[in-house]
């Protein structure tokens, strides 16, 4: 498998920006990712250089045909998953593929989707969870379940049948949103997927059952957490990066705690415009740029 230089998680105005600058330095880029939600056509008129305005799909259009000028790669797949490997290099899977890099840049913006369970805070670090890699091991042949409706939930649920055979999936009353190599995946690893409602959480000290919308309840250990797509929460949880509520801590550089990992936009959290962003974008690829000249200088 090769390896890049630089992979971006994130296709808005951070990510493109980022791409920009380490593709112009030389650095082989990947950028992963969708149309964001900024890619509208809706009419974007505070953005500098553009007096009469511009459609936010054409200002996103405009970015990608200026990073891919450059030499980056563009693939629209949905990342699951980002793990830092026994090397320092990371190691990425998405809904079509693995890909390994030498640093990464987040710039995922704010996504995440909460499941509309009414007490789930109450049971947070008490059976309920957001990262399989970190706390799947704690339920080791315990029945859980997997709260979600995408690939993304599925990829958690089959990622638990590592610790335990009693996994299931309550799409909280979505239909599934999942191809058809997925479903069949899950019903090889004998994982149900039911169209339940969770409404409530019970339990004494830790969580012991979930309430469901028809009056119905069942027994279970763990609640994994896993609507939409996955966001930059759930990748800092499994590469343990600092957060903060629901922002990923980045200092003045983009760096966070985590080295080769750089983060930019509206996931760090501070003022969510895509001026912003593209400045953030910026510097966190001459972060990376010079994080990946220091360690060519230390190998030489």
């Amino acid at each position: 498998m090769d390896i890049s230089d630089v992979v971006i998680v994130g296709q808005g105005p951070a990510g493109l920006s980022a791409a920009i600058y380490t593709a112009r330095a030389g650095l082989s880029t990947l950028v992963l990712g969708c149309e964001p939600k900024v890619a509208g056509d809706y009419d974007i008129d505070n953005y500098f250089g553009f007096p009469e305005g511009i459609k936010g799909n054409e200002l996103i259009r405009l970015g990608c045909d200026h990073a891919a000028r450059f030499g980056a790669e563009l693939k629209c797949e949905k990342v699951l998953s980002i793990y830092q490997e026994q090397d320092q290099t990371l190691k990425i899977k998405t809904d079509s593929g693995e890909y390994r890099t030498r640093t990464v840049v987040l710039a995922t913006g704010v996504s995440r989707v909460r499941p509309g369970i009414k007490n789930i805070s109450e049971y947070e670090g008490r059976g309920v969870s957001y990262c399989v890699s970190c706390d799947g091991f704690f339920f080791r042949d315990k029945k859980v379940a997997v709260v979600g409706e995408g690939v993304f939930a599925a990829n958690q649920a089959l990622e638990l049948k590592e610790y335990t055979s009693q996994v299931q999936i309550c799409t909280q009353g979505k239909e599934p949103d999942m191809p058809e190599s997925y479903k069949q995946l899950l019903q090889d690893a004998d994982i149900s997927v039911s169209d339940k409602k969770i409404v409530r959480l019970e339990g004494e000290q830790f969580l012991e059952r979930i309430q469901l919308e028809d009056g119905s309840s069942e027994d279970v250990d763990g609640l994994f957490v896993a609507m939409g797509q996955a966001s930059s929460l759930d990748f800092a949880y499994s590469l343990g990066i600092t957060t903060h509520k629901v922002f990923i801590e980045a200092d003045h550089q983009q760096k966070t705690n985590v080295p080769g990992v750089f983060a930019a936009g509206d996931c760090v959290g501070r003022f969510l415009q895509i001026s912003v962003a593209v400045g953030e974008g910026a510097i966190a690829a001459r972060s990376a740029i010079n994080y990946l000249k220091e360690l060519d200088k230390k190998k030489a």
